[in-house]
């Protein structure tokens, strides 16, 4: 009689969420002191360094596309574990731009997008074992799939807090120090993640095989990824036009600080509560609720340049906007994470999670560079914050039926679809 084989064991969920902290603290103790780099030790303008911090971040959620391709084809494990190796690569030569006799840009810049690839091949990977992790929960009547989602938010705002602490520590001895100190950290992580994840993760389906760009040809899919990138434009801009609008209130870098204390406090609070309301009411009104609510927030920043407004209501306004936008993504973000399977089927999820984070990293990118004009439009003060609005609007109405129509196979969207 033909022995079976014994299915790919489930990566353990300690160490998913572990993972997601770690590499959060390792990319957050070297990343936000880039451009402090760029202007201090290479002398580049602000637009100069915008362009080669985009460049980084289209390196990574531009490629993610392709690290879910590969992660199916070659499987989970050896994606995470390259990944990791490329973002120890990234960061040396990091450090080694500026270990050279005289500081080596090109040197750098390149440092700055094997950075970003490495995330693109990493991320995915570890998408596909949590979802897996919670297909093999839920017949035990665990959470739905998309709350290990909300879970892995959560670890990952705790690393993106610890990481600039870290960093901060050390970059009183160099940024080389820094650099080479989230290598260390990085190889620490990849022998830590070779001995706990499992050599046989899911295999892709012969269908899965012959069709690793299957994403690219399911029209619902592709629909509501472009639609979701609104998601994360719309996050994006807490580091973008809130800052400036910050800015053009005359509030120091203190107040500027104090927003993104708010924001990670929102996020470590309300996340989980959030993920419960979401899966009561089900994927579609979650969806609908968080985008309209990232949408109210750019209305409430639009409206605070038009009606006039001392400083301090400049500035209450840009909060109430950022804690807008930052519930909004909670709900929303986590939801379409825990939707991808449903459109998946039985195919591999590697692709299908690439192409939605890819298109929020195209978005991110062209629509930064719109925002960024339409900011300094004095004639119409408000149309940056409009542009961002409308978006999210089209989102709301147009996302929760195709959102919907990905569950028919699968079963009741409250069973499945919440966040």
């Amino acid at each position: 009689m033909p022995v079976i084989p014994a299915p790919p064991r489930a990566a353990r969920t300690p160490v998913l969420l572990g993972t997601q902290l770690l590499f959060n603290v390792g990319f957050f103790a070297v990343v936000p002191f880039l451009a402090l780099v760029l202007t201090d030790d290479f002398g580049l303008t602000a637009a100069a360094v915008g362009l080669v911090l985009g460049v980084r971040t289209f390196a990574q959620q531009g490629m993610f596309l392709v690290g879910g391709v590969l992660a199916d084809r070659f499987g989970a494990r050896r994606t995470i574990l390259a990944g990791c190796a490329v973002r120890v690569l990234g960061f040396a030569t990091l450090a080694l731009s500026l270990l050279a006799p005289a500081p080596q840009l090109a040197l750098f810049i390149g440092g700055t997008v094997l950075t970003g690839l490495g995330g693109a091949l990493f991320s995915p990977g570890v998408n596909i074992l949590v979802a897996d992790a919670e297909q093999r929960r839920a017949p035990a009547g665990a959470r739905s799939r998309a709350s290990l989602f909300a879970w892995l938010s959560v670890a990952g705002e705790f690393g993106a807090v610890l990481g600039p602490l870290l960093g901060a520590a050390l970059v009183g001895w160099g940024f080389v120090v820094v650099a080479l100190a989230g290598a260390a950290l990085f190889v620490l992580i990849a022998v830590f993640l070779a001995l706990a994840l499992p050599r046989r993760t899911p295999a892709a389906t012969e269908r899965g095989i012959h069709g690793r760009w299957w994403s690219l040809r399911d029209r619902r899919f592709v629909a509501f990824s472009a639609l979701h990138a609104a998601d994360l434009l719309a996050f994006n801009q807490l580091y973008l036009a809130l800052p400036l609008q910050l800015a053009r209130a005359d509030a120091g870098p203190g107040v500027v600080a104090a927003m993104f204390a708010w924001v990670s406090a929102l996020t470590l609070v309300l996340q989980l509560p959030v993920s419960r309301w979401c899966h009561r009411v089900g994927a579609a009104r979650a969806l609908r609720a968080g985008y309209g609510l990232s949408s109210a927030g750019f209305v409430v920043v639009a409206a605070s340049v038009v009606v006039p407004l001392d400083a301090s209501g400049r500035v209450v306004a840009v909060f109430v906007a950022a804690g807008l936008v930052v519930i909004g993504h909670l709900t929303t973000n986590p939801t379409a994470q825990g939707l991808v399977p449903r459109f998946a089927e039985m195919l591999p999820t590697g692709s299908f999670f690439g192409l939605l984070s890819t298109c929020g990293g195209v978005a991110v990118l062209l629509g930064n560079v719109a925002v960024g004009a339409l900011l300094g439009w004095t004639a119409v003060p408000a149309a940056a914050w409009l542009l961002l609005a409308v978006p999210l609007v089209v989102a709301a109405v147009w996302a929760p039926p195709v959102a919907a129509s990905a569950g028919r196979a699968s079963g009741d969207e409250n069973e499945a679809g919440g966040c």
